[in-house]
C-alpha cells in the first residue's frame, strides 16, 4: 500500500480498505516534520500491507481538526477503523517498528469489547 496523501476528499475510501492504518499530520514549515518524514517513508517501505498516510494540516484543516491536531507532526495509529494510539512528537524509527509490532499482535476482539465497554460508560454517566 506504501505512502499515501490523504485528503477529506480520499480519506474515508483509503482508510476503510486498510485493516492497518498509519497517519502522519504535518506541515511543510516543521522542522521535526521534516526529520520525522524519511522515517515514515522508510518504515512505510518495510511494511507493504500498511496504509501510511500523510495529512498534511495546512491543507487538510478538516481533518486535523477532526482528529484534534494540536501540534505536529502527530502520529496516529488505527486497526479495524480503531484509533489505537495517537501522539505528537517525532518517533524515532525503532519506536515506530515497536508501535507497528504492538498493533500487530493485538488482540481486537479484546479491544472492540472494550471500546463497547466505554461507549456504555459514557452513555450512563
Amino acid at each position: 500500500m506504501a505512502l499515501e496523501n490523504l485528503t477529506k476528499e480520499n480519506f474515508n475510501d483509503k482508510v476503510s480498505s486498510s485493516d492497518i492504518v498509519i497517519l502522519d499530520f504535518w506541515a511543510p514549515w516543521c522542522g521535526p516534520c521534516k526529520q520525522f518524514g524519511p522515517i515514515f517513508e522508510k518504515v512505510s517501505q518495510e511494511n507493504p500491507d500498511i496504509l501510511f498516510g500523510k495529512v498534511n494540516t495546512e491543507e487538510e484543516r478538516e481533518l486535523a481538526a477532526h482528529f484534534n491536531i494540536q501540534s505536529i507532526p502527530t502520529v496516529a495509529i488505527m486497526r479495524e477503523g480503531i484509533i489505537l494510539f495517537m501522539q505528537p512528537g517525532l518517533i524515532p524509527e525503532e519506536g515506530l517498528k515497536d508501535l507497528i509490532k504492538q498493533v500487530r499482535e493485538l488482540d481486537m476482539e479484546k479491544v472492540r469489547e472494550e471500546v463497547k465497554k466505554q461507549q456504555e460508560a459514557e452513555q450512563q454517566g
